[in-house]
């Protein structure tokens, strides 16, 4: 019987405006056959009246072909459909792209227009409607695979096994997955394929490159399928149901498939394959493919855990759980609460439990597994009938949707004119529509949350976070935004490569699973630092040089101080992150136990020396200093991040470490040039620490300016196999540790070596014996050498040589002094430095009128001008000098607190500054959030505040500077 006739009362409610305009088109040139048809059976006029109220998309089909429009209405359904996928598939043979490309979109239009009919006019359930569009786009897609491979037949790339069934054989196959797959599509639905091929199957040994030939074809049967054209468009096809598609070709190799799925395929690809089914290309392959993966999909235990990552994926479309009402008004039918997902999640959760011991639950249909379920006793007989009166009722709202504008989407009209519209080519009042889609949605949203009530979600407090499958859930999207990730797309593309296994210490199962639990919590970590997306970029490129990192993750799950603490160092330290993203092994030490406790030199020492003696081979030994020296570094920088320690602690702490790799370093350098020349017998060395090593106030980024001095009779010499003369001696030996410390091998450098401050500097031998050293700093040094001399230290070598070094300074530093000339030479080298090296921004605080070097200065003018009288002033680090100097009464106290205050500031951000920032002259360029970071480090409550207090320290230092030492030069 044909479709016309079958009508009864269909469902669109129609108006006048839309019967008229019926009636107009059937007086037109081409609609003599619809009206004729219309004035028989009077249901198809008010059918079509209501696609003119309701459906822009169906009545344009309507309008633009009124023959078209009475074919239809004339014809048997189910034949008219057949006989479509005949002519769909015929495509394969037909010779012009154009041609082909027309036809089928042709078919696409008059199947929209015949299926929206029997829908829409009673003739079809849900179930017919559904299993007529997969039909079509299985008949499509086989069509345009035979086209595809037809042509690369005729190029000679493939060889067919059979020539008169080119797809026998070939290896490569079309699986339908998805609602596609369950032949279950909607109405206006993307496919979703994915398409693998045996690269050594024998029709591909004519190509060079299978691979390559493989893409060319999928990407000429997205074409055929897909390009849109005057004659519209077939299907929207979507390939990203593959393994891993943002790292993968849109055309698998089989083994290349297998391998990922047995080692990192996840939950929701074991879910999408259920439903998968081959349907193009060489079915056989495909069958046996799909049952290679029956252990991956279908586990012999039942996997209790499944339910926690199925659950997971469902909070990607879960609202908050509890609330009894449900906004009709712009809801999803899909995947808004109590929606289509909601069913399939149900009925697909239970499989993956239960289906690897029940092979009667491996079914693709959901409606046939509801029923098995309820057969095989795992839900009531309840649960079975609301859930399968919910869903047809849903899907036949979906595809009404979808008829308006043929669009890819569930979304219900948000404006109230467009729902009452909505609600009239349903067939329903607008009251009645929002009741009846209540009542179903509340039935499922019951069920569901009966299902998974007793289940731990894995979303954040802050709302949904679950990166399962391929696309972007709006909801993930919106917390990412509220959470602080600027760029939330990306965040969520960069989770799914870590479920994907694209990071190294995450291609494990156990990673991974451990990975998912913990990533809510980390994300609201890293939302609360002070750049969110820093912190999320620098993990992810740790995790792709860390070989493993399930222990990290376990810790920092379980430790919320912890992890709060790792975040704020990948967000808020860029000098940190390079750190990590080059040595991801240096966060064992964020984790470790003595994290909260201050450097201890002696302890420190024990450590290291007892690591380096089981390393005898130098280079190995020297590669081993390095990654100590910068785990300890690592340390000390993350202290003063989290607080745990002063920034001027830090400086004392980098200054013991140093202290301590120098002196070992030296020892095993030493060791080794002796084995070939020697040692000098009774002779002595030490190495003195100047500038910022000297007086214990190293940064992050600071080199060692080293003296070696040596004491030796002038005509000794080695004893080794190569003997030398002392002043050779020790000359190689320094060297030698120049190198030791300073050269660039795989894990970096120790420390930048400067020997500049040695006696003559660059002219100057770069060892010295003592007796030198004295006689050129008592004769020949000239004042800044002396500033220099006064902070120095011995740090490393023979105690009695170390003693002697002390003495000699003692007599220099502590001479009596013409002040007047002292000060003239102080302020015109603190002019000369201003005029050669001007300052680089307001946060160039040592080189800063007014910065660092003006209260350094003023310490060693002190110590030079007062250490006669008042011995215990040499040799001290800047901010005791100015505190012993208020104390003997040699600086005014309110002097001595002014630039107290202000070193302690300026020590604070450079210590700072030097630990996070690669540049730390860029601050001007940094986020907001990372200078406001920097006001908290200064104890300021803003950025601009902490501007304006640095141009006042400033003025008022050198204001002090210039009372106590003299005018600096306008040059500077």
């Amino acid at each position: 019987m044909i479709l016309a006739a079958r009508l009864v009362e269909p469902q669109p409610k129609s108006s006048k405006a839309g019967l008229k305009r019926v009636d107009a088109l059937c007086k037109g040139e081409d609609g003599a056959e619809l009206g004729a048809i219309l004035a028989q059976y009077a249901p198809a006029r008010t059918l079509l009246a209501g696609l003119h109220d309701g459906s822009p998309f169906l009545w344009r089909l309507v309008e633009r072909d009124p023959a078209r429009c009475a074919a239809v209405l004339a014809a048997d359904p189910a034949l008219r459909t057949a006989d479509i996928c005949v002519e769909a598939r015929a495509v394969a043979a037909m010779a012009d792209e154009i041609e082909a490309m027309r036809l089928l979109r042709r078919l696409r239009a008059e199947t929209a227009l015949l299926i929206g009919l029997c829908d829409l006019g009673g003739l079809w359930s849900v179930d017919d409607v559904v299993e007529a569009l997969s039909a079509f786009a299985d008949a499509c897609v086989e069509g345009a695979f035979g086209y595809v491979l037809r042509e690369a037949v005729e190029a000679g790339d493939i060889v067919p096994e059979d020539p008169a069934d080119p797809a026998f054989g070939l290896g490569m196959f079309v699986l339908a997955l998805g609602k596609h797959g369950a032949r279950e599509l909607n109405y206006s639905s993307d496919i979703d394929l994915t398409v693998f091929f045996e690269p050594a199957a024998t029709p591909f040994a004519a190509c060079r490159d299978p691979l390559a030939r493989a893409v060319r074809m999928v990407k000429r049967i997205v074409r055929l399928l897909s390009d849109r054209n005057a004659d519209g468009y077939v299907h929207r096809v979507d390939l990203r149901l593959r393994p891993d598609p943002g790292s993968t070709p849109i055309v698998m190799p089989v083994e290349a498939a297998l391998t990922y799925y047995e080692t990192v395929g996840q939950n929701w690809e074991r879910a999408a394959m259920i439903k998968a089914r081959p349907i193009a290309g060489d079915i056989n392959a495909g069958d046996a493919f799909l049952k290679e993966l029956v252990p991956f999909i279908w586990r012999k235990y039942f996997d209790y855990a499944t339910i926690s990552d199925i659950h997971a994926m469902k909070r990607q479309i879960y609202a908050v759980k509890g609330h009894d009402t449900i906004a009709i008004a712009g809801h999803d039918v899909k995947v808004g609460r109590g929606g289509i997902r909601e069913v399939e999640f149900f009925v697909q959760t239970q499989q993956l439990v239960y289906g690897g011991r029940r092979p009667q639950l491996r079914g693709r249909q959901t409606l046939a597994m509801l029923e098995t379920l309820r057969d095989d006793g795992w839900i009531t007989a309840e649960a079975a009938t609301d859930l399968a009166e919910a869903y047809r009722f849903l899907r036949s709202i979906e595809h009404r949707i979808q008829m308006v504008g043929d669009e890819q989407t569930q979304r219900l009209p948000a404006h109230d004119d467009e729902l009452d519209r909505f609600a009239g080519f349903c067939g329903y009042s607008r009251s009645g529509f929002e009741k009846a889609l209540t009542k179903q949605l509340l039935k499922v949203e019951s069920h569901y949350a009966k299902l998974f009530e007793a289940t731990p979600g894995l979303a954040s407090e802050a709302g949904s976070l679950v990166f399962t499958g391929v696309d972007d859930d709006p909801a993930t999207l919106e917390t990412l935004r509220r959470l602080g990730f600027a760029r939330p797309a990306i965040v969520a593309e960069t989770v799914r490569g870590w479920h994907f296994g694209r990071r190294t210490a995450v291609t494990t199962q156990r990673a991974r699973e451990s990975l998912t639990e913990l990533v809510p919590a980390l994300l609201e970590a890293f939302g609360n630092s002070s750049d969110p997306d820093a912190a999320l970029q620098t993990f992810d490129g740790a995790l792709a040089s860390m070989p493993a990192a399930v222990e990290l993750f376990h810790i920092l799950r379980n430790h919320p101080g912890v992890r709060a603490l790792f975040a704020e160092i990948l967000g808020s330290a860029p000098r940190l992150a390079d750190i990590v993203s080059r040595a991801p092994h240096v966060l064992d030490i964020v984790v470790d136990a003595g994290f909260t406790r201050a450097i201890d030199p002696a302890a420190l020492a024990i450590r290291v020396a007892s690591m380096a003696e089981r390393e005898p081979q130098f280079e190995l030994f020297l590669e081993l200093m390095r990654v100590m020296a910068r785990h300890e570094l690592f340390l000390v920088a993350t202290q003063v991040v989290s607080g745990v320690i002063t920034p001027l602690a830090a400086g004392r702490s980098q200054s013991d470490i140093a202290e301590v790799f120098l002196r070992i370093v030296l020892q095993r350098t030493m060791a080794e040039l002796a084995q070939r020349h020697g040692t000098i017998p009774g002779a002595e060395v030490a190495i003195i620490g100047y500038g910022k090593l000297g007086s214990r106030e190293m940064t992050a980024t600071s080199d060692l300016d080293l003296v070696i001095i040596y004491d030796a009779p002038s005509d000794a010499m080695s004893d080794g196999e190569k003997p030398m003369f002392a002043s050779e001696f020790y000359a190689r030996l320094m060297n030698r540790l120049i190198s030791a410390l300073s050269s660039h091998m795989r894990s970096g450098r120790l420390y930048e070596i400067d020997v500049r401050l040695r006696p003559s500097g660059r002219k100057g031998p770069v060892a010295v014996s003592a007796e030198a050293l004295d006689t050129y700093q008592r004769d020949e040094a000239e004042v800044w050498e002396h500033m220099a001399l006064s902070r120095a230290r011995p740090v490393a070598g023979d105690a009695t040589l170390q003693a002697r070094f002390r003495d000699i300074q003692a007599r220099v530093i502590g001479r009596q002094r013409d002040r007047s000339s002292l000060r003239r030479e102080i302020a015109k080298m603190r002019a000369l430095i201003g005029a050669e090296k001007q300052p680089q921004g307001p946060f160039d605080l040592k080189l800063l009128p007014g910065g660092i070097i003006d209260i350094e200065f003023i310490a060693q003018f002190l110590a030079l001008a007062e250490a006669h009288d008042h011995p215990n002033l040499i040799g001290l680090d800047t901010a005791t000098m100015i505190e012993t100097a208020v104390r003997q009464v040699v600086l005014p106290a309110a002097d001595g607190e002014a630039l107290m205050q202000a070193y302690r500031l300026y020590a604070a951000l450079t210590q700072f500054l030097r630990i996070v920032l690669i540049d730390d002259r860029l601050v001007e360029e940094q986020s907001k959030a990372f200078k406001a970071k920097l006001a908290q480090v200064a104890g300021l409550p803003s950025y601009k505040m902490l501007k304006s207090e640095l141009v006042n320290t400033a003025k008022g230092v050198r204001h002090i500077f210039e009372r106590l030492v003299g005018p600096v030069a306008t040059s500077s």
